[in-house]
């Protein structure tokens, strides 16, 4: 049984020129022990899927349809209250940046909040635990660093102290939201293998946001690759590095760089993404794909169609004239 479903999920911004239909029948699935990676170019709606499931969705957006499924019960119809009880507790998020860190509380201080609030843990024990976090993390004498404050450790350090806070309460789903973003390679490298010892041990399922394909092959087992708000693929890793067949999927990882291919001009997705304000019909993707034919129907969107009953799904009109359906 999956741990997630999200089924549908619409989330739309009103503003004064209209709607930004920011995720738009976003349906996914995610199971213990696994780990998805959300793939796409900045403005997607990697991240907003991510705040959708955890309903922390900013004004003047809201989310207007769908389901969000979480150990069989449906996130969108439960109480604010009820959902602070879960939110670091049962679902825990990693954000891209450092920010999340208030300079102006100690490192013990912020770890010990989630355990205190969730667990009603005080005095030693509390402590006890904020120090187990920290060491889970593996940041150096952890007793030391309580007393410490954010802009006293490195940004490894102190993107470790955001995972040991997101890991305090021993959650179910893990979501990290580009949180390699402020590394160096070879910390990002140190970090992402901690994430996945932490995944290991605790059999936690995770949704990793990405734009680099390096980072999905290391870290998922799952791929759904999203454009203007929609996911238009989604299988397996090794399916999606082996078989890609979205003329975006193909254009993102072409626009990878090829270490063995020697120096030469990088490939680049023609056009911009669109606004999404004035989306055009249909594919979104038309205006800017270079396999694009008669098959594509201007004014439609295309459906979703699975690849030789393989769990590999794709929004193309061109698969869909390929299989008959």
């Amino acid at each position: 049984m999956a741990l997630l479903e999200v089924r549908n999920l619409k989330t739309y911004f009103f503003g004064q020129r209209g709607i930004v239909k920011a995720v738009d029948d976003v349906s996914f699935n995610l199971t213990s022990g696994k780990t998805l990676g959300l793939v796409g170019e900045s403005g997607c709606g990697k991240s907003m899927s991510c705040l959708s499931i955890l309903r922390l969705v900013p004004e003047p957006g809201r989310t207007v349809g769908g389901e969000v499924l979480f150990q069989g019960e449906d996130l969108l119809k439960k109480s604010e209250r009820e959902m602070r009880d879960i939110r670091g507790s049962k679902i825990s998020i990693i954000l891209q940046d450092l920010s999340s860190l208030n300079p102006s509380f100690s490192i013990g201080h912020q770890v010990a909040e989630a355990i205190r609030i969730h667990q009603g843990l005080k005095g030693q024990s509390l402590w006890r635990r904020a120090v187990e976090a920290l060491n889970l993390v593996r940041i150096p004498s952890p007793q030391e660093r309580l007393g410490d404050y954010p802009h006293k450790l490195s940004g490894g350090m102190r993107q470790r102290v955001v995972g040991a806070i997101a890991f305090s309460c021993e959650p179910n789903l893990l979501i990290a939201d580009e949180p390699t973003t402020a590394l160096d390679v070879t910390t990002q490298a140190v970090y992402l293998g901690l994430l996945k010892d932490i995944q290991k041990e605790r059999n936690l399922a995770m949704i990793f946001v990405t734009h680099d394909f390096g980072i999905v092959a290391m870290m998922c087992d799952e791929v759904a690759v999203m454009y203007a708000g929609r996911i238009v693929e989604k299988a397996s890793v090794r399916e999606i590095f082996d078989h890609p067949v979205h003329p975006y999927t193909r254009a993102l990882m072409n626009s990878v760089p090829q270490l063995e291919a020697g120096v030469k001009r990088l490939h680049s997705i023609p056009g911009q993404p669109p606004d999404l304000y004035a989306s055009p019909p249909g594919c979104a993707f038309r205006p800017r794909c270079e396999e694009v034919d008669d098959c594509c129907i201007p004014d439609e969107y295309p459906p979703e169609i699975e690849i030789d009953q393989s769990e590999h799904w794709v929004r193309c009109w061109r698969v869909v004239r390929s299989t008959g359906s």
